[in-house]
């Protein structure tokens, strides 16, 4: 039974044990592991003899390089202006914060000037009202004496001067007993 497209590769014994035993670890025959090895080599274009594999370092070192100046652009585009932007707003922060204390010290001290105030106005009210109030008893006052008044000389008038003396001593007396009562 001949195979189509069989190709031989003669190598040392040591490297047959290696590939043999990475078949055996990798669950392949050894053509097929040999078939992906070379599909590898030829798809990422590394060169199996360089141990170091540069052109992988040369890759790797060239994306970090990317990376750092994407951050670093980044960073200038976005994170210095945050900070310098995130200062001013402290500083305007801070200032409104001392206003914000003046106010409530302003208001507080208002407060205080205004409580003030309502009590000396609600005493002067109350002292309004007292002095109304007595003002209006001396009106009624000045009513009822006068109301005596000319009940007395109209009483005095009508009893003349033939009244006996006793007549004329018991008006005074009424009249000055309506002066207590008032």
């Amino acid at each position: 039974m001949k195979q189509n497209n069989t190709n031989s590769i003669r190598y040392p014994k040591e490297t047959d044990e290696k590939l043999e035993k990475l078949a055996e670890n990798l669950r392949r025959s050894k053509k097929e592991l040999f078939c992906q090895m070379v599909d590898y080599f030829y798809r990422c274009k590394k060169d199996p003899s360089d141990a170091g594999d540069e052109i992988l370092k040369k890759e790797l070192s060239s994306g970090i390089s990317r990376i750092i100046a994407f951050i670093r652009q980044q960073e200038k585009d976005f994170l210095l202006p945050l900070f310098s932007d995130t200062a001013i707003l402290k500083n305007a922060s801070n200032s409104q914060k001392d206003l914000l204390e003046k106010m409530e010290h302003y208001l507080i001290e208002e407060n205080k000037q205004t409580s003030i105030l309502t009590k000396q106005n609600l005493q002067i009210t109350n002292a309004l009202k007292y002095l109304l109030s007595k003002q209006k008893e001396k009106e009624v006052l000045k009513k009822q004496f006068a109301q005596l008044l000319d009940d007395y000389i109209y009483k005095r008038e009508e009893m003349g001067w033939t009244t006996s003396g006793l007549k004329k001593e018991e008006l005074v007396n009424r009249i000055k007993q309506s002066l207590k009562n008032l």
